[in-house]
């Protein structure tokens, strides 16, 4: 146990692979903190150091030294990580031609973890992606969260968006077919052009003979 009227203590950060020691506060008794790079919204309140505006450079291995009246020096290692909140959380669905929906949920923030719940049932999967079948109803929720919070959203499995690869085969199908209905038109316009002059032609020939006789 700490007696703070008796203890000097310094938090240094560790710099170079660990190898050496960058001068972060001096806590004096516990109630005081003399800053380092000039961070006035660094607090000691009981004993606890308080950064009100954390940095992500505030990330890293720091060592927590208790200096004794005697001389003897204590110390302590410890692992600071600054993360950046979970943002907002979006859920999109895409149908495919292969019977199966393609669920996918995105965020913004540091070293997030994806849960899936379908209809409050939790689903087996991490990922920030997941698979269902065409005809899975009901409502899915996606959880996002990291050490630093934790945010969702739902929503419902009939809310199902066509992809642009799908659209784009989609419309060469359609293009296609109406291509063939042109060219078919087109044959059989011209099939029953050439046999109205096959006939026409057939039917000059004929006539010939009975016009020389007269």
């Amino acid at each position: 146990m700490v007696v703070a009227n008796k203890h000097n203590l310094s938090i240094r950060k560790r710099i170079n692979n660990n190898t050496q020691d960058d001068l972060v506060c001096k806590v004096k008794l516990l109630n005081a903190c003399d800053l380092y790079k000039n961070r006035p919204e660094v607090r000691i309140i009981n004993g606890t150091v308080i950064i009100n505006t954390v940095k992500r450079e505030d990330s890293g291995d720091y060592r927590l030294r208790l200096n004794n009246p005697d001389g003897a020096d204590t110390f302590k290692d410890l692992q600071v990580n600054v993360e950046a909140p979970v943002g907002s959380v979006r859920v999109s669905i895409n149908c495919s031609s292969n019977q199966m929906r393609s669920v996918s949920c995105s965020s913004e923030g540091d070293q997030l973890l994806y849960s899936w719940t379908l209809n409050g049932e939790t689903l087996m999967d991490e990922n920030s992606s997941i698979q269902l079948e065409e005809e899975t109803e009901g409502e899915i929720t996606c959880t996002v969260k990291n050490h630093v919070s934790k945010r969702q959203k739902t929503v419902s499995t009939e809310d199902c968006l066509v992809t642009s690869s799908s659209l784009t085969t989609s419309n060469w199908v359609s293009h296609s077919s109406m291509l063939v209905i042109y060219l078919m038109t087109l044959f059989a316009l011209l099939g029953g052009f050439h046999i109205y002059i096959h006939t026409q032609v057939r039917k000059e020939r004929r006539s010939k003979p009975d016009d020389e006789e007269i």
